[in-house]
């Protein structure tokens, strides 16, 4: 793992790191084969301190882990702008992490429906009635005609970074230098 180089944006509070794994929607899933990279956006849950995503047992996505299972997982979210008089001081709000790991196959049926089910409970809340069944996932075929395969990445490295908001510096449309020096 590379250090981060600029430390003031480090974030090490793991309550903070885990709630933002737990709520942000989207994570964008890198792999390389035959040094070719694929970087793919991804629907996604952290539980027991890994990454869980699930997707068609076939495809490129998946001849990438065949053939690498290393993999990096970026999580990142834009909180606004950050003005400043000074133009090469003007700054963004955000949070991102990565995760960096080798890539597994779940195939325990118990392990995979935990997964699957804390995967719905995040993305379509008090939807269902019941819990997911584990016959369910194991006899899902998709239109396509492929299975559903779930991966897990076990966090051997994890980084965080942040510049939190400021509200009085905040961007918004119409805000200009001019309002803010009147």
């Amino acid at each position: 793992m590379f250090p981060i180089r600029n430390q003031k944006r480090n974030c090490t509070d793991t309550d903070k790191i885990q709630h933002f794994l737990e709520h942000a929607d989207t994570g964008f899933l890198g792999l390389s084969s035959e040094d070719v990279p694929y970087v793919i956006p991804l629907n996604f849950v952290w539980l027991n301190d890994a990454i869980y995503f699930h997707g068609a047992d076939e495809g490129r996505k998946v001849t990438y882990i065949e053939k690498n299972p290393m993999a990096c997982f970026t999580v990142s979210a834009n909180y606004g702008t950050i003005t400043s008089p000074i133009p090469a001081k003007t700054d963004t709000a955000y949070m991102s992490v990565i995760i960096e790991g080798s890539l597994l196959r779940v195939t325990d049926i118990n392990e995979a429906t935990e997964a699957m089910q804390v995967m719905l409970n995040k993305y379509v809340p008090g939807y269902y009635e019941r819990s997911l069944g584990k016959s369910h996932l194991e006899r899902y075929v998709s239109p396509l005609g492929s299975k559903t395969a779930i991966y897990k990445l076990n966090a051997d490295s994890l980084s965080a970074k942040e510049k939190e908001v400021i509200l009085d510096r905040m961007f918004y449309e119409g805000r200009t230098i001019h309002t803010d020096r009147a």
